[in-house]
This record gives structure tokens, C-alpha cells and sequence, in this order.
């Protein structure tokens, strides 16, 4: 008998050439015309002067590529915003107006919906069962099980937490008087934490990195310490929103491992006192823009000298044990030596109860998502009053956000070898290198820069390295292997397997100390499974994995012009982070030095300060602040700087391949889609409280600015749209630093 199939497939056959064509195409065609009649509907009416496009048909894309493209712009933008008024409004408005925040979520943007794809892309690798698969690679599902064991979780309890605990010698609050003061001493503390898996830089922050002046080698840094709440916030005192949830989180912690309330309250409270005096001797962020004042090179004899009260020899090598044995001639830098000539005084004056249930609180809240769910409760509870989620993530998210953190190399293997197009490495490649044109062409034309130090920025641009996609070791089973060989993951045992994994990660950066810095290692550029992008000062390389290659920031068959615009203006971003206010002291081969004529830094000095002027006038409505432009100078240089490269090298490509269709159903001009491919980027709506959050702690801009300020800098911007002089989006004073 024969089958539906097979009589479909000889209807097939028997069609003539110009049937079948007339079949694949009909379907395209209907989609088209379904588009224009949509749009049509939707731009009926409000036809602008300022964004009117006359185009005939066979300037335009029909491509399943272009159509999806032509939806996802129609998706975001508004047009009944002129874009000369607010070209984010403008090309965000629809998505604004047409989006919801997940109730676990802070946010929502275009970043955060090509995030999401790419965790979803995790969830299936790491849950698909392979046969054979090898060794190294089942180890990062077998996390990725005990994190989704939450019976096992359940069955440990709080108990797995609280042995360890008290191999710490106990926390005080859980012990009360039996708790040993005497034998106390914060430094075995952080030695004992270290050993377990635990941070250990809660009073002094020990690492092991790259010399700034001499980046064959590497150094041990002396650092001050993380905060368990962000200076910014914890320096308005208990009175403060921030610090009385943070306080009121620390007490639901204690009170669920078995404290007292009100002895939780009581000591706590001093606790959060000492960590307040923390904030108050730590450098600002401010300071710590100033590299020179951050490199300080001392023996560990000189550390000793300047710093008395601490015994800073066995510290460090009981901190870096077993990799690693110093003495007293060893070369350190100490990045603060204010915070610890301060901290030596604040010990001496602070009881040692104080100091250990800080210390103890710091690592317990640490360990908090590794726990049981009522624990994580009171964490959900913190986050809801901070940041305005009013639930948890799935539980599948919240592991395959876990894994992909713990084991990057890991999941990064898995990812590349199931989701990357190697066509899209290739693509990404070449625009690379139109934006590295594009930057040089810029550095020649500037007309106040000397011509010594042009030489030298050009130079540095021309010597900057690209890790694109991945590196091909990720393939490479055997290395893999080599690199894990000490690690043991338990499917069981999903704190344990959490400290192991800290423990490797020790041992790994430590053994490094004596090992001569290969700035192209591909273990540095490994962790490519993220939507993210990164400049190196000390490499002079930018990287952008394989997880940004996708979305809104990228797709091989689409039109150029929204690639440049999107991922161009990425790469163009952090090619400018090589001469924004911090990269610019660094010189072409990473090496921290002043390399620039002092006419010419005064001169770009003057231009940041517009920028930061700019910015700082810039006012956030939905909760009344304005932006720091001090703070966020860097990255708001490498966003004006960026997506002028990309534009510029857009049109290098169009000169070199001719010009590009439009997209069907959109009255927009090739170099119009640009710069709403470049918005989209930006797209996005936040709860208030993460908005404050953000604007007192992160170094970039609220999107809307990193939009508004970089397109109203551009005269090609406002030319394309014809936005009058003095308009919003075309400001007779502009500031243009690259």
C-alpha cells in the first residue's frame, strides 16, 4: 500500500519546474505583502519629513533572513516618536510599551533576550545524555545533577553547612558563650577558609596577577576586600533602605542555622558596624580609576615595616600554601596602602567576637544558594526588597547559571560544539578588521593629537589582538582532561562539589605565580558561552564569544548594516576601552606607561571632561537621580567611540561591495536601519530599584543614555535622519573625544 508520504513525495515529482518554483516563492510573497500591509497600517498617518525613504522594489531584501529582521525592527520601534526628539523612544518605544518584566527578573532587554536564548541552549546540552561521552565532559553534568538534586539538598540540610562551620572554630551567634575567643585570630580564619574552599579575602584580598609594568610575569597583589554590601550603599548608615534589608537578611540567615533573634540582632548589629568601618577605609571607585596611585611595589620585609600587627610572611604563604612559599624579599604590589594602614588600627580596636562574626556571616552568605530551599527563602526575601524580583528563577535556570559560572572552560566546550557556526567566527573576523580600519582612519584625522603620539596610538591600534568566537582548544578532549584532572564532582553533593571546584580554581591561578604570562593562553579566552564582550589592557586584545554571535547583535544572513550597527559597535566598544581614560595608559604591548605628549593629554582630558559634563546633566525620571559621569567616563567614551566606528566601517564595506536592499515593509534608508540596529542593542525596561542600584554601583550608563548621548555626538547621525540643528538629537554642542 502506498503511503501518505510517498504519494506526497510523487505529487512532488510530477510538478514542473515552474510549479514548484511558484510553491517555494508563493509562501515568501504572502509573508511580504502581510508585512507592508502591517507596517503600512501602523505608519499610516505619520509620515516624517525627517525619516521619509523613496525606494523602488528591487531595492528590497526578500530573504527569510530580511523578513525575520524586518519583524524584529518592527517589533521594537515606535513610530509615532519623532526620532529627532528621542531616538530611544524612537527605536525602543514598541518594545518598551509591548514588554513585561518576569516576575524573576530585574530587567528585561535585548541583552538579557539573547541571554536567555543561550541559557536555554545550556539546559539542553546539559541534560542531553550522550553515549561514551568523555569523562571530563560528564563531570559538568554531574554538576549541573547535584544542583538539581534538591532531595539531596534537602536530606544534607543545613547540617553539611553548619559541620563545617565549626571547623572554623564555630560562629560565634550559633555558639554563644561556649564560643573560644581566646584562640581566635582572624588570620587562621582566612588560612582555614582557604583550605576548605571558602574566600578568603574578607579582611585583605590576596591574588595573584599580571605586572602592569612588566606583563611578561606575574606578581602577588595585596588588595582591600569585597564588601558583603556595596560601599555606595552601606555608607548611608543603618537608616539607609539597602542597609536595613542587608541587616535584616543577616539576622534571618543566623536565625535559621539556629541563633537566637534576639542575640542575633544584638551581635549582628555590631558586625554590621565593623563592616561599615571596612567601607569607610576602603578606597572609592573614584580613586581606583587612578592606576599610578594603585601600583605600589613593597618586599613582604617592607610590607612588615609599614603595616606592623599582622604577621604578613606566614599570611601569605599559609594563603597561598601548597603552590606557592614566598619570603621576605618577594615582590608585592599593594594596591591600597591607606586601607591598610587603617585596617591595622580598626583590628586593634575591634573585639575579636565582632571580627569573627563578620567573617563568619561573610562565608555563610556565600553559601547561601548552595543550601536548603527555606535558606534560599531569605535570600529570595533580600533580593525581592533590593531589586524588586518577587520570585525565583526555575530551579533549571538558576543551575545552569551555577554550572556555566563554576566550570566555564566545561560548558563552553559542550556549547561551541553543539550551537557555534564557525561561518559566523569567519564574518565576525572580517568585521573586525573593518573596525580596526575605521578606528585607524579616525586616529589620522584627529586635529589634536601630535604626531609623536599618533604614532604611537596608531601603533598600539594596529598590535591589538582578537579572540573571536573560541579557541580551538575547547576541542581538544585531552587538554581538557589535563586541565580537570584534580577536580571531583559528586552527583550527590552539591556543596561539596561547589568547594572542590573552588579549591581547583586556588590551586590553578596559584600554581600560575612563577609561570611566564603567554598573553594568547587559550584558558584565559575559554569562557566564551556568555553574551559579553571584553578589551585586555594588559594583553592589548579584545575578545567576543561565541555566545554574542547571535539575537540582535548578530546573524551571518542578514543585512550588513545591521550587523555593524549591533555587534560592530560591541567590537568598536571595546577596541575604544584601548584609549579610554584607563586603557590609554597602557601602551601597545600592555605595558602600564606614559606614552603620551602633555599637550595632547591635556587636550583629550578637556574632551572627557565634555563627556563627563555631558553625562552628568543626563537625568533618569523613573527615579528622579542623575547619572555619575566620573564614574561611568570609561564606558561612556568606548560607547561614543564605538558606534562610530562601526558606521564608518559600515560604509568602507559598502564602497569595497556595494550598496545593500532594504528590509520589506520598513520606509527606512540602508544607513537609517544602522542606527535603529545600534539602538535596538540598548533596548530596555528595569524596576526602579534596580535602576537606583545600578546607577550608584555599575560603571555604565542606564541604556537609554548609552543611546541618546553617543547618537546626539554624531553629525552622520543627525545628516541620515535629518534632524535639525539645536534638536534634541542633534545638540549644537556636541563632545567627541574618539
Amino acid at each position: 500500500m502506498e503511503t501518505q508520504s510517498a504519494r506526497n513525495r510523487s505529487c512532488w515529482k510530477r510538478r514542473t519546474h515552474l510549479e514548484k518554483w511558484i510553491l517555494i516563492i508563493l509562501p515568501v510573497l504572502i509573508i511580504i505583502i502581510l508585512v507592508l500591509v502591517i507596517v503600512t497600517a501602523k505608519q499610516g498617518g505619520h509620515t516624517r519629513e525627517n525619516i521619509a525613504y523613496t525606494y523602488s522594489n528591487e531595492e528590497i531584501c526578500i530573504t527569510p533572513s530580511c523578513i525575520s529582521t524586518s519583524t524584529l525592527v518592527f517589533e521594537y520601534i515606535d513610530t509615532n516618536v519623532n526620532p529627532c526628539d528621542n531616538f530611544y523612544k524612537f527605536a525602543c518605544g514598541n518594545y518598551i510599551k509591548t514588554s513585561v518584566i518576569p516576575d524573576d527578573k530585574t530587567s528585561v532587554s535585548s541583552f538579557s533576550k539573547v541571554n536567555d536564548k543561550v541559557q536555554q541552549q545550556l539546559r539542553v546540552i546539559l541534560e542531553t545524555e550522550i553515549d561514551d561521552e568523555v569523562k571530563v565532559l560528564q563531570m559538568v553534568k554531574n554538576y549541573y545533577r547535584a544542583c538539581m538534586n534538591k532531595d539531596k539538598i534537602a536530606q544534607l540540610g543545613l547540617e553539611v553547612l553548619k559541620n563545617v562551620l565549626v571547623r572554623c572554630g564555630g560562629w560565634p551567634v550559633l555558639e554563644g558563650p561556649s564560643w573560644d575567643e581566646e584562640n581566635f585570630n582572624w588570620e587562621n580564619l582566612m588560612f582555614t577558609f582557604n583550605r576548605i574552599g571558602f574566600n578568603s579575602g574578607y579582611f585583605v584580598e590576596v591574588g595573584i596577577g599580571t605586572d602592569l609594568k612588566n606583563n611578561s610575569i606575574r606578581y602577588i597583589q595585596l588588595d582591600q576586600p569585597s564588601l558583603g554590601l556595596s560601599k555606595d550603599f552601606i555608607l548611608q548608615g543603618r537608616d539607609s533602605k539597602f542597609v536595613k534589608e542587608y541587616f535584616q537578611y543577616m539576622i534571618d540567615v543566623a536565625v535559621e542555622l539556629g541563633s537566637q533573634k534576639v542575640t542575633a540582632e544584638r551581635e549582628l548589629r555590631e558586625s554590621l558596624d565593623f563592616e561599615i568601618e571596612l567601607a569607610n577605609i576602603s578606597l572609592s571607585k573614584e580613586d581606583r580609576r587612578n592606576i599610578t596611585m594603585l601600583y605600589n611595589v613593597m618586599t613582604i620585609a617592607e610590607i612588615q615595616q609599614n603595616f606592623p600587627g599582622i604577621q604578613w610572611l606566614e599570611y601569605f604563604n599559609s594563603i597561598l600554601y601548597p603552590e606557592v612559599q614566598v619570603n621576605s624579599n618577594e615582590a608585592i604590589i599593594v594596591v591600597s596602602p591607606r586601607y591598610l594602614s587603617s585596617l591595622t588600627d580598626l583590628i586593634k580596636r575591634t573585639p575579636k567576637r565582632v571580627q569573627a562574626n563578620y567573617a563568619m556571616w561573610r562565608v555563610v552568605k556565600s553559601q547561601v544558594s548552595y543550601l536548603t530551599e527555606s535558606m534560599i527563602e531569605h535570600q529570595l526575601n533580600y533580593h525581592r526588597a533590593m531589586f524588586g524580583v518577587s520570585e525565583r528563577q526555575t530551579r533549571w535556570k538558576e543551575c545552569v547559571d551555577e554550572v556555566s559560572s563554576e566550570l566555564p572552560i566545561l560548558t563552553s566546550a559542550l556549547y561551541i560544539r553543539k550551537y557555534f557556526d564557525n561561518d559566523a567566527k569567519s564574518a565576525a573576523r572580517e568585521m573586525v578588521n573593518y573596525i580596526k580600519r575605521s578606528f585607524h582612519d579616525i586616529l589620522v584625522s584627529l586635529d589634536w593629537m601630535d604626531d609623536e603620539t599618533r604614532k604611537s596610538a596608531l601603533e598600539k591600534a594596529a598590535r591589538l589582538e582578537s579572540h573571536i568566537g573560541y579557541p580551538d582548544e575547547l576541542l581538544d578532549n585531552e587538554l581538557l582532561e589535563e586541565y580537570h584532572k584534580t577536580l571531583k564532582i559528586y552527583p550527590d553533593e552539591y556543596l561539596a562539589s561547589h568547594l572542590n571546584i573552588q579549591l581547583h580554581s586556588f590551586s590553578t591561578a596559584n600554581s600560575r605565580l612563577r609561570e611566564a604570562v603567554n598573553k594568547t593562553h587559550w584558558v584565559d579566552h575559554s569562557n566564551v558561552a556568555q553574551v559579553n564582550a571584553f578589551y585586555n589592557p594588559l594583553e592589548n586584545s579584545i575578545m567576543v564569544p561565541a555566545g554574542i554571535l547571535q539575537g540582535t547583535y548578530f546573524h551571518k544572513d542578514r543585512p550588513r548594516y545591521m550587523n555593524f550597527a549591533a555587534i560592530g559597535s560591541v567590537i568598536g566598544h571595546e577596541i575604544t576601552h584601548g584609549f579610554d581614560d584607563t586603557g590609554k595608559q597602557f601602551d601597545k604591548d600592555g605595558i602600564f606607561t606614559d606614552w603620551w605628549d602633555q599637550k595632547t593629554e591635556e587636550l583629550f582630558m578637556e574632551k572627557t571632561q565634555c563627556i563627563i559634563d555631558q553625562y552628568d546633566k543626563y537625568i533618569v525620571l523613573e527615579v528622579n537621580q542623575t547619572l555619575n559621569g566620573f564614574n561611568t567616563q570609561g564606558e561612556n567614551i568606548a560607547d561614543n567611540g564605538g558606534i562610530k566606528e562601526a558606521y564608518f566601517a559600515y560604509k568602507t564595506w559598502v564602497k569595497k561591495n556595494g550598496p545593500e536592499p532594504m528590509l520589506p515593509g520598513l520606509n527606512y534608508s540602508p544607513s537609517q536601519l544602522f542606527w535603529i540596529s545600534g539602538a535596538i542593542n540598548w533596548c530596555a525596561l528595569y524596576r526602579p530599584q534596580v535602576l537606583t542600584w545600578l546607577m550608584a554601583a555599575d560603571t555604565h550608563s542606564v541604556n537609554e543614555f548609552r543611546v541618546l548621548g553617543p547618537f546626539g555626538n554624531l553629525l552622520e547621525f543627525a545628516s541620515d535622519f535629518n534632524c535639525p540643528s539645536g534638536s534634541q538629537m542633534n545638540p549644537i554642542h556636541k563632545c567627541t573625544v574618539w
